[in-house]
């Protein structure tokens, strides 16, 4: 499975709409909204408000990534704004069973995130209950940030889990993905690419994201 989902975050929020009508006739499979809330990460995005507004102009499904300290707290909260897919983080959930049976409660899908530096094998005991794993490949917070390598070895080792646990599971990878690295992230065992930079900053958006998919 070859799927790509852009990250809003790089786009111009003067033109949020257009941006994200452009993607509504792209060949992108999903829109990648990134919430943060300046304690779990350093920067802020954007909460619910926006959210709602993307759902209201998007045709595809929306794939939130909550980067905030206590998600517990606003999984009905996002639900209501829009979002079809929900990925919180390891690090943040003290409860994570709890928290990924909330999220499918609600009615969304959901996945779980880790951290560069956080080890695949902690999954091990909860991959059962996740519809996505997203791996992180930069550090959370920013966009733009430059591709870690060891990405790569992640992704295999995902891999090797979800086969024996949870084949349906899909694995998806954020951060520096662009046309040059997505074959090997897919030859790896990705399943879902986002791409910031890497689409909003191209000269045809919609060329790049065919490009990334194809490739």
């Amino acid at each position: 499975m070859k799927l790509v989902s852009p990250s809003l975050l790089s786009a111009d929020f003067g033109n949020l709409q257009r941006d994200i009508e452009m993607l509504n006739d792209s060949e992108c499979d999903w829109l990648h909204v990134d919430v943060m809330d300046g304690v779990f990460v350093p920067n802020i995005s954007f909460g619910q408000p926006v959210v709602k507004f993307i759902k209201r102009h998007a045709t595809k499904p929306l794939d939130v990534h909550l980067m905030i300290v206590d998600p517990d707290r606003y999984v009905a909260d996002f639900k209501a704004a829009g979002a079809d897919i929900l990925t919180v983080h390891y690090e943040a959930c003290r409860h994570l069973d709890r928290t990924l049976h909330a999220i499918h409660d609600a009615g969304m899908k959901g996945g779980v995130v880790l951290n560069p530096h956080t080890a695949v094998c902690l999954l091990e005991d909860i991959i059962q209950e996740c519809d996505l794993v997203l791996l992180m490949s930069v550090n959370p917070g920013f966009g733009g940030q430059k591709f870690i390598e060891n990405t790569y070895n992640k992704v295999r080792q995902l891999k090797e889990l979800c086969n024996r646990k949870n084949p349906q599971c899909l694995i998806e990878v954020d951060g520096g993905v662009n046309t040059s690295n997505a074959p090997l992230l897919y030859e790896a065992g990705a399943d879902v690419l986002v791409a910031g930079n890497a689409v909003f900053k191209s000269e045809n958006p919609q060329n790049t994201i065919r490009e990334i998919k194809m490739r």
